[in-house]
Parts: C-alpha cells; structure tokens; sequence
C-alpha cells in the first residue's frame, strides 16, 4: 500500500460504507485516535501525517465489529487488504 490520499480515502470508504464517521480533531490521543463505539465516530489526531492517518486507521479498523457483507467489492478488497496489512505487522 503506498501512503497517498487515494489510500487513505479507499481505507476511509470501508468505514463509511458500515456507517462510521471519520474526523480529523485536535487532542491528546496516545494512540493517535479515540472511537465513540456507541455513536460510530473514529477521531483521528488532525496532526497525523498521512503515513500517520493510514498506519492509524489499519491498526483501528481490525478493532471494530465490521461485517464484511455489508462492504461493495471494491471496498471488501480494501478491507481484507488491510486485514492482510495488519496481520502481517503484528508477526
């Protein structure tokens, strides 16, 4: 995966597709992030560099209850993609 906008907006697209919103705010998140599981929001530190944001998100989406039915083609290939990623990271 290269570290693009177009990256990051095909890693965004999974999460919109289950109904989660993204944003980008100012904080203190250790880990660069905060969920608000109930309402479905992912805050991202808005400081992050986009090798940052996607690294985040790869690591974060794994976390989260998403059934893979739900995501169009192109979006599931992203997914498992970044399953693929993830796993391999935690080896």
């Amino acid at each position: 995966m290269k570290y693009t906008q177009n990256t990051l907006d095909k890693i965004e697209r999974i999460l919109d597709e289950v109904e989660y919103v993204v944003r980008y705010e100012r904080g203190n998140f250790q880990s660069g992030y905060c969920i608000l599981e109930a309402r479905k929001v992912v805050v991202l530190n808005k400081f992050l560099q986009m090798e940052g944001r996607i690294n985040t998100l790869i690591d974060l989406i794994p976390q989260l209850n998403i059934d893979p039915d739900m995501l169009s083609a192109e979006v599931r290939r992203t997914y498992e993609d970044v399953l693929a990623r993830h796993a391999a990271a935690e080896k």
